[in-house]
């Protein structure tokens, strides 16, 4: 069977880190192995929170075609600090909206255009893919497919216009937004979301929408990433808890430091018991730490490779994670499926929370209920001196292997051609 071209607009792409590049690289790796080419338009950062030079790197051992807008220079390049706190985030958000809409990737659009429609110019494309955020993806694809009449495909990785983390600043700015999605879901050949929140919300707000044209295919992990690491097995006599990631909008490890704080205290065995920070923390989160008197018992590793984060990972004995919305699916709860370990999850009633708890592996609270994170911590202590953690099923943790995900993908990419 001859190898079909997707043409995938990606403005987050290696050597870009943090969670947003993942989901989209991994499609570009199994693609090919499902008879589809890609070839990925992205831009080149010239400064971000965070570089993955890993991700890079295996990257270029793909046979893929990258265009980028501009010169990528690595000797160039700069990280840039993250906002110290979510209050200015979302004081430069806030200002930043009253322009650029519906984000600041808008800038990008000119250049992500001029160079896209030198692609279909150079090469068959059958199909466009965009994943979003940045929207501003959405309406490149648009735009081309318009041009160049070639079906498009997008890919939500978050909501848009009922995100509660997108300002709007006036009526005016939320209706323009609401049209071009509205636009954009009428001239999209196949819609694709993360998980069944995102569907929801799409099917209530515009009703024209069918259920069977906003197909659900979730995060995952890279069973490839972990092989590596498949026999590495937590420290011995010390129990880690770590969290993996950003502490993203109004997420805070506040009251999970807390908690942990209580738990060291009260079960001072003279056993090590650490938690382990992988990521960017911001200052005011750091100030917990020294607040609660467990300096010595908290590790922060800064960002790193993700295939270090896998290494924490399977070091670890418990997994946590936290979040106070249900707008949104957290991928490094797929990852943590994806390492095997027991799970904490500090979150709202929903769809993640309950999909944790389906794992079998997870025990689940409210995010700010202390008292709660607490005694769950002295539930999975005590399995850990028994040693019956629990661990996730292999037929439930297998259903989010990238490789999966990616051939029910390429199935959509195939449909969207035949509309």
């Amino acid at each position: 069977m001859n190898n079909k071209n997707v043409l995938i607009i990606s403005y987050y792409f290696p050597p870009m880190g943090l969670s947003g590049v993942q989901r989209t690289l991994k499609f570009v790796k199994y693609l090919p192995e499902f008879n589809w080419k890609p070839i990925v338009l992205t831009t080149s950062p010239k400064s971000y929170y965070a570089f993955d030079d890993e991700l890079q790197k295996d990257l270029e051992t793909l046979d893929v075609e990258v265009y980028r807008t501009g010169e990528y220079s690595p000797e160039q390049r700069k990280v840039k600090p993250f906002p110290p706190s979510y209050r200015l985030q979302n004081f430069f958000r806030f200002l930043a909206s009253f322009f650029l809409q519906p984000d600041t990737k808008i800038l990008w659009k000119k250049k992500a255009l001029n160079l896209g429609r030198k692609i279909l110019q150079e090469n068959k494309i059958d199909v466009i893919l965009a994943t979003a955020p940045p929207f501003t993806d959405f309406l490149v694809a648009s735009t081309l497919s318009e041009e160049f009449k070639v079906p498009f495909v997008i890919d939500y990785r978050d909501i848009w216009v009922d995100n509660p983390f997108h300002f709007f600043p006036t009526f005016f700015h939320k209706n323009y937004v609401r049209k071009l999605e509205e636009s954009i879901l009428k001239k999209a050949k196949r819609i694709i979301v993360t998980f069944r929140g995102t569907k929801d919300v799409l099917l209530t707000r515009y009703p024209f929408l069918k259920s069977d044209e906003v197909v659900i295919i979730p995060h995952g992990f890279d069973a490839s990433d972990f092989s590596s690491f498949e026999n590495l097995k937590p420290v011995p006599g010390k129990f880690v808890v770590t969290h993996s990631g950003l502490f993203q909008d109004n997420r805070t490890p506040k009251y999970f430091l807390k908690a942990f704080s209580e738990f060291v205290k009260t079960r001072n065995d003279g056993i090590p018991k650490e938690a382990w920070f992988i990521g960017i923390m911001r200052k005011s989160h750091k100030k917990y730490i020294k607040r609660y008197g467990i300096e010595e018992s908290v590790k922060l590793f800064g960002y790193q490779p993700h295939n270090q984060v896998i290494r924490l990972l399977k070091m670890s004995n418990i997994l946590w994670l936290t979040f106070e919305d249900n707008v949104r699916s957290p991928g490094k709860l797929f990852e943590y499926f994806g390492a095997r370990k027991p799970i904490l999850i500090c979150a709202p009633d929903g769809y993640m929370k309950n999909l944790a708890l389906e794992s079998k592996a997870a025990i689940g609270t409210n995010p700010r209920d202390v008292d709660g994170i607490n005694r769950a911590l002295n539930t999975f202590y005590d399995l850990w001196q028994k040693d019956i953690l629990p661990v996730p099923a292999n037929d439930f943790v297998e259903q989010f292997d990238r490789k999966k995900l990616t051939q029910e993908l390429a199935y959509q990419l195939a449909l969207a051609c035949e509309v």
